[in-house]
């Protein structure tokens, strides 16, 4: 099995808190990253001594710049400089120099000359037992493809100096990767991943600030990793990161994500790359649609939940038989309204607020998808349960909410409760649509990998829309029947409806729920009938729609009348409709799809712009 190694460059703090972190998150290696051992206040044998009681194997030290090619006196300085870099790398205590390609405008040109001079270098660095490994910048001067470094390293011809192979390099200019599967495995030194979504940048740029953990992104690192696999490569698979969200965030968690994507990558090669991995994840577990969402309040909250409930159309038909707790069923939706003053739901609602607390998903093997979600390093959550209560398998989520798992074996989750007699009724509304997650934009990413590599689930493009105080970047994930679908919402715009929601809710969360029905304006004309009130939205919105689509006069004072929102794609019609916010946390959206794969982009800024109007000045956060 190929070691699982991470640069400590892609995280952030000092240089001892991302090794701490790089070994709670279960990596075997690290490579040391100059400018971090440069700044931390202790020397190179602190360091060493440090991984070596965190389990931590250094497999390079980089990066070593502008070495080959330059004219004297330049040349006889670098390699002085060189034996000074071999001093520092013995007191580490790893044997691997990276080099990469020269960037200087005083380099000249010519692989022989390049090779002349790692030969050299070799010979240096063999009489210590060290190695050097060459790499191509994609934006090298002359060297900025790895097909070209690894000639440079085959004329060299010296045992001491390899090649490094980089996904980012190869990949983003676009250079054919089979090449890659001539190079003799013994002359892999390492190879470094990294992915990232495709923007039109100049490569430095790209490089320097968007990288990503391999499947955040869009390239084609899986078509990369198999020519490594061609060469018989077997050394460290290392993430080297540069990406100003990772730099932000925190480097516990983003140790957790890179590995998180690593095992993915392996798992997904491992059919033709059996070496990599000693034992199989379970396979994504199957969405089938939501089982039911928690509501954690308190008593009074609770009473206001069930008043907005009912005038929805849910009713009651559940109260649990130990707890203060409530179900509230509509066509295949179930929701449970928890004001217990114990337990996991009251130390959510003390943290947050009222709120949404729990999402259990319906999927094929609930013990399958806990298996797979606890390979993957995702929390598991456990809660003494009373007696005769269903105990279901869950972890942890968004915010430090749960994601329970039920399949067909934990149906009975509704055993708990006793049944309530309500009036038999039309249910207006049929499932639920989607829901839509806030969160800081630095831990969207983290939470995309963590979705899709637990569930079945594909992402969507991704959207920007513009709310009144700042640009929201918007992710949907769904899955292949569209029976889930999940929105992250992220902003680093602190004043945004998102942002807001966060600094009031005190950490990210669901921010609304969205609920399908067949005929959007016959189930508002009732909800509205039982006391139910709806996002208001100006007259130039329906202005500009009649404008836009040329809609039947009958069907544009519908529109008007019950402030509902559309959009077109193709010959697909969507309509879709809010509540006020709750309690100034969250609200609910009622949507009816004609053929219609969206989520309404076009109208989110229209929405995001009523909701700041309806927020009281007082709630929004101090800047």
């Amino acid at each position: 099995m190929n070691k699982r190694s991470i640069a400590t460059v892609s995280l952030s703090g000092a240089l001892d808190e991302k090794l701490r972190a790089i070994a709670a998150a279960g990596f075997d290696e690290v490579e040391i990253f100059e400018n971090d051992l440069l700044s931390f206040g202790a020397g190179p044998r602190d360091i060493a001594k440090l991984c070596h009681d965190l389990n931590l194997k250094i497999c390079a030290f980089q990066p070593f710049r502008d070495f080959e090619g330059m004219p004297e006196p330049q040349r006889a300085r670098n390699f002085a400089r060189a034996e000074r870099k071999f001093d520092l790398m013995q007191e580490l205590g790893t044997d691997l120099l990276l080099i990469c390609s020269n960037v200087s405008p005083s380099s000249l040109g010519g692989i022989d000359r390049a090779a002349d001079d790692f030969r050299e270098l070799g010979d240096r660095a063999a009489k210590r037992g060290l190695r050097v490994g060459y790499e191509a910048l994609a934006w090298g001067r002359h060297v900025n493809d790895y097909r070209d470094a690894w000639e440079i390293v085959r004329r060299a011809d010296h045992p001491a100096i390899g090649v490094i192979l980089d996904s980012f390099h190869a990949l983003a200019p676009g250079f054919p990767v089979r090449a890659m599967a001539s190079i003799p495995a013994d002359k892999i030194f390492l190879v470094q991943l990294a992915d990232a979504p495709k923007l039109e940048l100049d490569i430095l740029s790209w490089s320097r600030h968007f990288r990503s953990f391999p499947g955040q992104g869009d390239l084609p690192v899986g078509e990369f990793m198999a020519a490594v696999a061609a060469t018989g490569y077997a050394g460290p698979l290392s993430l080297e990161i540069f990406n100003d969200q990772f730099r932000a965030g925190s480097a516990a968690q983003t140790a957790i994500d890179g590995l998180r994507s690593l095992i993915l990558l392996e798992d997904q090669l491992a059919p033709d790359w059996p070496k990599l991995v000693s034992e199989p994840l379970a396979p994504k577990a199957k969405g089938r649609g939501t089982g039911f969402i928690e509501f954690a309040v308190n008593e009074t909250k609770a009473g206001e939940l069930a008043r907005l409930l009912s005038q929805l159309g849910f009713r009651q038909t559940g109260k649990h038989r130990s707890k203060a707790v409530e179900r509230w069923s509509q066509g295949k939706v179930e929701l449970v309204i928890n004001c217990e003053t114990d337990g996991f739901a009251h130390s959510h609602y003390v943290t947050h607020g009222p709120g949404v607390c729990a999402i259990a998903l319906d999927v094929d093997n609930a013990g399958l998808a806990m298996q797979r979600a606890e390979a993957l390093k995702a929390r598991t959550f456990y809660q003494p349960v009373g007696p005769g209560e269903l105990e279901i398998p869950a972890i942890h989520g968004v915010g430090g909410s749960l994601l329970y798992f039920l399949d067909q074996a934990g149906k009975n989750w509704d055993t708990d409760f006793e049944p309530v007699a309500s009036e038999a009724s039309a249910d207006a509304l049929l499932a639920v649509d989607h829901i839509a997650q806030s969160m800081p934009y630095d831990e969207m990413l983290s939470w995309l990998l963590f979705y899709t590599g637990i569930l079945d689930l594909k992402r969507l493009p991704q959207m920007e829309i513009a709310d009144p105080r700042g640009l929201v970047q918007s992710q949907a994930i769904i899955n292949g029947d569209q029976s889930l679908r999940f929105v992250l919402n992220g902003s680093s715009a602190n004043r945004t409806l998102p942002a807001r929601f966060i600094s009031e809710f005190f950490g990210s969360g669901v921010q609304h729920v969205a609920f399908a029905c067949r005929d959007i304006f016959a189930a508002v004309a009732a909800m509205r009938a039982r006391g139910a009130g709806f996002l208001d939205i100006p007259d130039n919105y329906y202005d500009d729609i009649e404008a836009k689509y040329d809609l039947a006069p009958d069907l544009m004072a519908q529109l008007r009348a019950n402030h509902i929102l559309y959009d077109r794609e193709g010959d697909g019609e969507f309509f879709q409709v809010y509540t006020h916010i709750f309690d100034e946390r969250f609200f609910f959206e009622i949507v009816e799809r004609r053929n219609y794969q969206g989520f309404g982009a076009a109208n989110a800024g229209i929405r995001l712009a009523a909701q700041s109007r309806e927020v009281r000045p007082s709630s929004m956060p101090r800047v």
